[in-house]
Formats: C-alpha cells, structure tokens, sequence
C-alpha cells in the first residue's frame, strides 16, 4: 500500500459525500485518502466517497491534531465569534483547496442567546446551484461550529441570493487558486 492508502483500526462515524449523511465505517475497511484539508480527510471506499473528521485520524494511522478551537468564551458564556469564523476557515469544499470563507461562500454569521445557550446560524452559498457537495459542505461546517465553546446550536443554511461569482473570493483565496 502507498501512503494514501489506508486500513481503519477501529470503527469511525464518517461523513458521506455528497448527501452529508452521517455513516459508519467499520474497522478493517480499506480508504484511499483523497485529500486532508483544514482538519478532516477525504477518503473514498468501496462504497464512496466520506469525509472523515480529525478527531479520528488514529483510526487512519495518523496522529490526532489538536483542533485549534479557542477554549474561552465571552462574557456571560457566549462564543467567541472570531472562534466561529476560524472554525469555519477549516471547511473545505471536497473539490476545491480553499476554504469556504476565502471561497466568499459564507455570506452571515450570527450568534443568538437562546434561554441560557447560544445558536449559531450560518448563511452560505455554493460555487453553483448544481453542486451536490452542498449537505456534505454544511454538515462539516456545522460540526466544526459545534466545537467552539459555548455554542449549543448550530444552523447552516444554503441559500442562493446573491449569486455566487468569483469577485466574491479573497484575495488569499485567488492566489491559492491561481486567479492573480
């Protein structure tokens, strides 16, 4: 076996792609890994293709990273929001090495108190209304938000107003991309 090549260890819930189905992968299975961007890792099996979070990279013969989320929260036990939008710095389109925010995909950002919690609702967009990547997308975002302290909720919504177009991309984004 290469290096992309990989046998689970252990049993790992993963996310399939691109419906974003939460789906479980049985120990012994064998993954090629596709790509490992902003603390998860694409794989494909036998039966598809799953994004598989971090916070399993042992069952993948890797070392477990630690995941970066700052661990305060701000007055009264709201998130901090710079924490949200880190975390959403680290969801990545399967298809596409930049990350959704310096995609210009994340359009909002919002933090509401809900009796003595707090949700988080996310507006975002895809690069095409066509794109099946979309569930999968959310789900990630929505699972990485769920990890900052204290966040109870999390909604991410997609939406399609205003149309997605390039300019929309940040600069960091573009030269990754090769665009300038």
């Amino acid at each position: 076996m290469n290096n992309r090549e990989r046998i689970l260890s252990r049993d790992v819930v993963a996310t399939q792609i691109p419906s974003g189905d939460k789906t479980p992968l049985k120990a012994g299975s064998q993954i090629f890994i596709h790509q490992t961007l902003g603390g998860s890792y694409t794989v494909q099996t036998d039966t598809g293709l799953y994004r598989i979070d971090g916070r399993d990279a042992d069952a993948l013969g890797d070392k477990v990273a630690d995941a970066d989320v700052k661990v305060t929260t701000l007055e009264g036990g709201a998130p901090d929001p710079e924490a949200i939008w880190d975390q959403l710095r680290r969801v990545y389109d399967p298809e596409i090495p930049v990350n959704i925010v310096d995609l210009g995909l994340v359009y909002s950002m919002d933090v509401e108190k809900e009796n003595d919690s707090h949700r988080v609702f996310v507006a975002m967009t895809l690069t095409a209304p066509g794109c099946g990547m979309g569930p999968a997308i959310a789900e990630d975002a929505r699972s990485k938000i769920l990890q900052v302290p204290g966040v109870h909720t999390a909604d991410v919504r997609i939406v399609w107003e205003p149309p997605w177009n390039q300019s929309m991309i940040s600069e960091e984004g573009k030269m990754k991309l090769g665009l300038i």
